[in-house]
């Protein structure tokens, strides 16, 4: 039978606050999966008849497939705790 594992990680003082994104964007390679997390840097603005949204990435963050499984998992249980405290999703 395999014994418990334990993840503690630690973080470190210039890293509490974190980094505020707007958007994501997800893309792989044959090695990992990479998340591109981005900030607005100016309004949005009209361009030949499209809205354009300039963003600068704010964190990229890479982790090898198997994780994806994992960070899923994770993010829908989180997901779910949100919902029960907020209730629906607030763009549906």
């Amino acid at each position: 039978m395999a014994s418990e594992q334990r993840i503690q990680i630690k973080l470190g003082q210039d890293m509490e606050a974190g980094v505020y994104a707007d958007f994501v964007r997800a893309w792989h390679t044959n090695d990992a999966f990479v998340l591109d997390f981005a900030s607005l840097i100016e309004p949005p603005h009209q361009e030949d008849g499209a809205v354009v949204l300039n963003a600068a990435v704010a964190a990229r963050v890479r982790i090898p497939p198997a994780q994806v499984f994992e960070l899923m998992k994770a993010l829908e249980q989180q997901l779910s705790a949100w919902e029960k405290e907020h209730g629906k999703n607030p763009n549906t």
